[in-house]
């Protein structure tokens, strides 16, 4: 090796070694500080959700209030790194990487109900749950996340992932896993291989585009490439929000061989038959295939989408999201409710990073409400996709409302495939979400 590429190497290194500080301290995006001093309430402020978004809300408002009362409902006591499935469901991590406790990380002074809600009643301030109990509050923070409607395609269920050839990287680790295992076999054995994205909004935009890549990449480290024939579904004709990204992309998958097919959902699976129906430009089309990774479309969940509280008209109201302001994250119709996380009606933002982006937006608003002051923080769009090439490298991917790039580091060109994108994704970024969750950035 020559002295020019030790010393090129060498500053790479103490490069990455900044940005893994850089990572852990205040994750992707820009550090938002706590209040300098606590705001004394004695209001009861109840929590949706102990997803990401909830999780940090309640971190960040038990530290920041003093006499709040503060309640969380959520009946899930396991938390899932949901950044991570898609390394789990290509093999690259272990499901137990992504498991942890809700316990963990909800601070002791914050009331956990241990229940779902069902029913939303914003005139009356109150909400229900699946036991019967009707929890009233001051302030209302919605943060219930997303659900899969696998409904929506006939033929399809969860039970399905990890049997005759179906892949679904979403939702928790066992579909991860069970992909894993279909995934395993078909880069093993080849054969025609389907990747689909469904219209409308979902959670993490890049995964399936990932799962698609570093399946090829699968394929290609085995030997099998030249053994599989690879199809990308799209149901419009773009790939990727972001402009410079989508025109990559559009040139990136074909390059390595997938068929892409444009204006096109899936709407049937025959799992006996592994047929596939889509509806095209041209009409309804079958498709026989040894493996498919299907998306299902994404919707808020029953209780939110059936509430007042989801949007009424507009894009958002078909998938039933919280109908906010965009910027200051505070409900359009009920002034004491604000929203964070996958089940916002905002057009951009269903990922981790516009969680880390949005909840400190959230809290300070209500908390300025609480006050009788101006909701004055505004959330800019801010979302960010460590969009995986294939094992080894990644591209960091940041972006606004604008659609505009809006990089942390300098130094990490976002259209160029990188090994630091990689490491930040396998090794960092982890630290960073745990790090949110507590309220710490």
């Amino acid at each position: 090796m020559t002295d020019k590429k030790i010393n090129n190497g060498r500053r790479s290194f103490i490069k990455l070694m900044a940005v893994g500080a850089g990572v852990t301290a205040t994750g992707i995006g820009a550090l938002t500080p706590y209040r300098a001093e606590a705001i004394t309430t004695n209001a009861h402020i109840v929590i949706v959700g102990a997803g990401a978004a909830g999780v940090s809300m309640a971190n960040r408002l038990a530290r920041e209030t003093k006499g709040a009362r503060i309640t969380i409902i959520d009946r899930r006591e396991l938390h899932t790194y949901q950044p991570g499935l898609t390394l789990v469901a290509t093999g690259i991590w272990k499901p137990t990487k992504v498991v942890d406790s809700n316990a963990h990380y909800i601070p002791n002074k914050v009331n956990w109900i241990k229940e779902t809600v069902t029913e939303f009643n914003p005139e009356g301030n109150e909400v229900v749950t699946d036991t019967g109990q009707r929890v009233a509050y001051d302030y209302l923070m919605v943060a219930t996340g997303l659900e899969l409607n696998f409904e929506a395609i006939e033929g399809m269920h969860a039970g399905l992932i990890g049997k005759h050839g179906i892949a679904c990287v979403y939702d928790n680790p066992e579909n991860a896993m069970n992909s894993w295992n279909v995934i395993s076999q078909f880069t093993d054995e080849g054969g025609v291989g389907i990747f689909t994205r469904p219209p409308g909004a979902i959670k993490c935009a890049g995964a399936p585009l990932k799962i698609a890549m570093l399946t090829e990449h699968q394929l290609r480290t085995k030997g099998n490439r030249e053994r599989a024939q690879l199809t990308y579904t799209a149901p419009a004709t773009g790939l990727f929000s972001q402009p410079d990204v989508n025109e990559f992309l559009k040139s990136h998958l074909p390059e390595r061989g997938f068929n892409m097919h444009w204006n096109s959902r899936l709407t049937a699976i025959d799992a006996q038959a592994k047929r596939a129906t889509f509806q095209t430009a041209e009409g309804m089309q079958q498709v026989e295939y040894d493996f498919i990774h299907v998306v299902p479309p994404m919707r808020a969940p029953d209780a939110l989408r059936n509430s007042m509280l989801a949007a009424q008209a507009g894009s958002f109201a078909s998938g039933g999201w919280l109908e906010v302001n965009k910027h200051s994250l505070q409900h359009a119709r009920f002034s004491n409710v604000f929203g964070a996380g996958d089940c916002v009606g905002t057009p951009i933002g269903k990922t981790a990073a516009s969680v880390k982006a949005q909840v400190p937006v959230a809290v300070h608003n209500l908390l300025q409400v609480i006050q009788g002051k101006a909701a004055d923080a505004a959330y800019n769009g801010y979302t960010s996709c460590p969009l995986v090439t294939e094992k080894g490298e990644a591209m960091l991917v940041e972006f606004d409302y604008d659609l505009k790039m809006v990089p942390s580091f300098g130094f990490i060109n976002p259209l160029q495939r990188h090994w630091v994108p990689w490491v930040m994704k396998d090794y960092m970024l982890q630290g960073a979400y745990n790090a949110m969750l507590r309220g710490r950035v």
